[in-house]
């Protein structure tokens, strides 16, 4: 074990900055070399900076504590698990608390920026957006003359976040732009400390490049999903996918997401295609047992790009491919019920096995498509992401049009699928979410014109 982390640590050279960090383990402290580990290793590598952490005199506590956290939210980003976040949260409080009694703002500023991003993925894994408030709130306890680099890029990730949640795309482009100040500032001290920050420069890329997709699909801007195709091949092309793979493959899934929206928006299946293809080549350097959770968003985002190739070109082929990779994510996601891409994913599959009927005229896919969303609806309730529950409500009203359209026959679904609509309708409304509230007006205009009573 020890051997193993000594030729990690020939292999990388370590940080520059490197001296004093806590010994024990298999990376002795070096967060550069957290992505060879598998979750098994790293759990292991987590409970060791604790105790570090934790030792009666440990030298320099509050940046032992800082360094536990850091691990502890790599364990919960990669497992999706509630409890390693928990510990991070603990940690990165307690040497936030180290650092303001003595004095150390630089410390206290890197330990706020920890504490924010625990904050921001327990958003992202547990769908709980209150988070996302609380991780501005913390970050803007640091003065502005003390802000590090990272920092400003974190500010500018959180207000796209918020902006796009209040449907202000002007504000959320504002935030894009904000980024490019603190990138560069990364980029710098990259050339100057290497590897952990390296990797903390491929992450705030990735999350501007998210927030650049997401405001090309609200606003159907081709200009910005060519912007993410760059950016995300630019950023990727430094990283090796044979000693940073989970950095390179969320880059490259970033890219294929991007190419199969700008084949959408061009309307070229060329674009989709090479978009499908990128994102088999994010999924080939993923192993389960190494990253359960990047092995499932990716194994999703596949999905989805199958799943608009099979819209493009309207092949039974592609939805049957989706539904496989659907379920490949899915056998991760079972474990973790709670988790929000749970809902996205059992949504899209049930949603691609409705096509899959329409496309054979099958009903036996049909009532699979029917039950799963079913399911999926009293599983997760609409008052803890309503938005989501909505979103299946419009799925499921969908289902039972196409099973009226393949019989010919009206056996009271269109009536259940006029409430489900309107429900969702109500919610998109409430919530503000424009795209959506249209998709749901869509739909009730076209039972009332399609379907009269």
């Amino acid at each position: 074990m020890f051997e193993f982390g000594r030729d990690l640590k020939r292999l990388f050279g370590g940080d520059a900055d490197f001296k004093g960090a806590w010994r024990e383990g298999l990376t002795g402290g070096d967060t550069s070399l957290l992505e060879l580990l598998d979750v098994r290793l790293l759990a292991n590598e987590a409970r060791s900076a604790d105790v570090v952490a934790g030792r009666i005199g440990a030298r320099d506590r509050g940046a032992r504590l800082l360094e536990a956290a850091v691990v502890w939210r790599e364990l919960a980003r990669r497992g999706g698990d509630a409890t390693a976040l928990r510990k991070g949260a603990a940690q990165a409080e307690a040497a936030a608390k180290a650092f303001e009694a003595d004095r150390r703002q630089d410390a206290l500023a890197a330990a706020r920026c920890e504490q924010a991003m625990l904050a921001v993925m327990g958003a992202d894994l547990f769908g709980d957006e209150g988070l996302v408030a609380a991780a501005s709130a913390t970050l803007a306890r640091t003065p502005t003359n003390q802000r590090t680099a990272l920092c400003g890029a974190l500010m500018a990730g959180l207000d796209g976040r918020l902006a796009l949640a209040e449907n202000d795309i002007e504000r959320a482009l504002s935030a894009i732009t904000a980024f490019e100040a603190p990138l560069r500032a990364l980029a710098a001290a990259k050339r100057v400390k290497g590897g952990s920050a390296r990797l903390q420069l491929a992450d705030q890329r990735a999350a501007r490049i998210d927030l650049i997709l997401a405001c090309a699909e609200r606003l159907k801007d081709r200009n910005l999903a060519e912007l993410a195709v760059s950016e995300a091949k630019t950023a990727a092309a430094v990283l090796d996918p044979d000693f940073e793979p989970l950095a390179w493959a969320r880059l490259e899934g970033l890219r294929g997401s991007a190419l199969v929206l700008l084949g959408e928006l061009d309307g070229e299946l060329s674009r989709i295609t090479e978009g499908v293809e990128t994102l088999f080549a994010a999924v080939e350097v993923l192993t389960p047992d190494h990253s359960p959770m990047d092995w499932a968003r990716a194994g999703a985002a596949l999905g989805a790009a199958l799943q608009a190739l099979g819209e493009a070109s309207t092949s039974e082929r592609a939805f049957e491919q989706a539904v496989s990779a659907y379920d490949r994510a899915t056998q991760v996601l079972k474990a973790q019920p709670a988790l929000a891409l749970r809902a996205v994913v059992a949504n899209n599959r049930a949603l691609c096995l409705a096509r899959c009927a329409e496309l054979t005229a099958d009903l036996a896919v049909l009532d699979a498509a029917e039950l799963a969303f079913k399911a999926e609806l009293s599983a997760a309730p609409g008052a803890r992401d309503p938005a989501s529950w909505a979103v299946a409500q419009m799925n499921l009203a969908r289902l039972y049009e196409a099973r009226v359209e393949i019989t010919g026959r009206d056996d009271g679904r269109l009536a259940r699928a006029g409430a489900a609509l309107a429900a969702a309708f109500d919610v998109f409304s409430e919530l503000g979410l424009r795209s959506l509230t249209d998709l749901a007006a869509q739909g009730l205009q076209r039972l009332k014109q399609g379907h009269p009573a």
